[in-house]
C-alpha cells in the first residue's frame, strides 16, 4: 500500500528538489525534541554544521509550511523538508540540446562534462536540474545515465506516471543503443568483435575492474568504421549496460578511448574548468518503440567528435572552445 505523503512545502531550487525526511520510530523516547535527534542523526558528518544552521535560520519546514525549530517535541512517522546549502559549482558552458520532445519524453544531447543526475560535488550543474530549470519541466526524471564525460542522447520521462515505462525499456533491453568513439587504430586487433566481461564498479572508486573468474555480465559489440593515420573511428553497441563498459572493453582491445582519464591509467584530477581534452565517446544513437505512444523512434545525436577531424587542436590549443561540434 502506498504511504501517503503530503506534498512538499518548498518549491525547487535551481531544478533541485528539497531533502524530505521521514521521522523514524522512537518507543524508547530517546529524542524529547526535533534538535536532538537531528543532532543525533548527523553527528560526525559534513552535514552537522550545516543542519544546525537551517534550524537556526528557519529553514526547515514540517507540513504545510511550518517552521521547525530544535525545541519542537519529536513527532515519529512526521515529514520535514529543507534545502542543503548547495556550493558554487563551475558551470558548464555548453548547451544541452533537445534531440525530440513531446507532451510524455523528452530525449536530449548531453554535451561532455555535464553530469546526468545531482551526484557528490555535481548538483546544480546537471542535465537533470538544468533541464528541469530551463525547459520549466519540475518533473522531469531520467530513465537512464550517461557518464559525466561521454556525450550524446540522453532519455527523460516527463510525467511521474510514465516514469517506470520509460526506465523499464533499458531494464528490459528493449533500447537499440549505438555509440561512436576515437581510438588508437592497430591492425593486429582482429574486428569486429563482440567482448565480455565480468565488470564492477566500487562506489567511491575511479576505475571499475574486470574478474576473469565470474560469469560475464557486460558484452559490447566493437567494429572499426574508418581509419585516419594512426586513429580508428569504432561503431561500439552495448548489449548490456554496466558503469564504464564500453570504456573498460576498448582498453581491454588496447584501444583506449582519446582522452579517458581513466583508462588504461587513473591521470591527476584536472583543472574543472578545462575543457580541452573530453572523451571522444558519443551516445550517438537511440531506437526504440515507445510504451506510452506506441510510436517507434529512431533518433540520432547531432554532435560531432572534433578530434576527427583536428587531433592536433584538440590535444594542444589552449583556446579550444567546446568538447564537440556540430549541434
Amino acid at each position: 500500500m502506498k504511504r501517503n505523503i503530503p506534498p512538499a512545502p518548498l518549491p525547487q531550487v535551481s531544478g533541485i528538489d528539497p531533502v524530505r525526511l521521514r521521522l523514524p520510530p522512537d518507543p524508547e523516547g530517546t529524542w524529547p525534541d526535533l534538535g536532538t535527534y537531528l543532532t543525533a542523526r548527523y553527528a560526525g558528518t559534513r552535514g552537522a554544521e550545516s543542519m544546525a544552521r537551517l534550524l537556526r535560520d528557519g529553514r526547515v519546514l514540517g507540513v504545510g509550511g511550518r517552521v521547525l525549530r530544535p525545541e519542537d517535541p519529536y513527532e515519529a512517522g512526521g515529514f520535514l523538508w529543507f534545502h542543503r546549502d548547495m556550493p558554487t559549482e563551475p558551470v558548464v558552458p555548453f548547451p544541452i540540446r533537445v534531440v525530440h520532445r513531446d507532451a510524455h519524453l523528452l530525449v536530449v544531447d548531453k554535451p561532455h562534462f555535464l553530469a546526468t543526475t545531482p551526484r557528490g560535488s555535481h548538483v546544480t550543474q546537471t542535465a537533470l536540474a538544468r533541464l528541469r530549470a530551463e525547459l520549466d519541466l519540475p518533473t522531469l526524471s531520467p530513465a537512464h545515465r550517461l557518464d559525466r564525460m561521454t556525450a550524446g542522447l540522453v532519455m527523460f520521462s516527463i510525467r511521474p506516471e510514465d516514469r517506470g515505462a520509460y526506465q523499464s525499456l533499458f531494464e528490459q533491453r528493449k533500447v537499440s543503443k549505438e555509440y561512436e568513439a576515437l581510438a588508437p587504430h592497430d591492425p593486429s586487433v582482429e574486428l569486429p568483435r563482440t567482448v565480455r566481461s565480468h565488470i564492477e564498479k566500487v562506489r567511491g572508486v575511479m576505475a571499475a575492474v574486470e574478474l576473469p573468474d565470474m560469469q560475464p555480465n557486460a558484452e559490447s559489440r566493437v567494429e572499426l568504421v574508418a581509419v585516419r593515420g594512426d586513429l580508428g573511428r569504432y561503431r561500439l553497441t552495448p548489449h548490456t549496460g554496466r558503469t564504464h563498459q564500453l570504456r573498460v572493453h576498448m582498453n581491454r582491445l588496447g584501444l583506449p578511448i582519446l582522452g579517458d582519464p581513466v583508462y588504461p591509467v587513473v591521470a591527476a584530477a584536472a583543472d574543472p574548468g578545462d575543457y580541452r581534452r573530453p572523451l571522444q565517446l558519443l551516445a550517438r544513437k537511440l531506437e526504440f518503440t515507445d510504451p506510452v505512444t506506441g510510436t517507434p523512434h529512431c533518433l540520432e545525436s547531432g554532435l560531432s567528435l572534433r578530434a576527427w577531424d583536428d587531433r592536433a587542436g584538440w590535444e594542444s590549443d589552449p583556446g579550444a572552445a567546446g568538447p564537440a561540434q556540430g549541434a
